[in-house]
């Protein structure tokens, strides 16, 4: 059964940015699109198993700072090479200026 997460508030991430979260063992990425609108994806590139959070982020993508590969971060999808698996994406809501993440 799926259950939301408190994950951080909406101040925490700037716009056109990512943030890392952690729970239960599990590394999240956070991010704040330049709508205004909060994603999330796994937190390590699927290609190194480096933080994503460290990555640069630019029109709704991730790069991976190890390799520059690109996911998009709405979605997960892996968009340019080295990687080629996705990301798992999750839904986010966002209440009384706090995102949750649903797992």
């Amino acid at each position: 059964m799926a259950k939301w997460i408190d994950a951080c508030a909406t101040d925490d991430i700037d716009e056109e940015d990512v943030i890392r979260f952690d729970h239960e063992g599990r590394t999240f990425a956070i991010y704040r699109s330049p709508d205004d609108a909060f994603f999330c994806t796994d937190g390590l590139c699927t290609h190194e198993k480096v933080h994503l959070s460290d990555g640069l982020v630019m029109q709704y993508r991730i790069e991976c700072p190890k390799h520059n590969g690109v996911f998009d971060y709405r979605t997960g999808e892996a968009v340019r090479a080295p990687v080629c698996v996705n990301l798992k994406a999750y839904k986010t809501k966002v209440e009384d200026g706090r995102v949750y993440i649903e797992v």
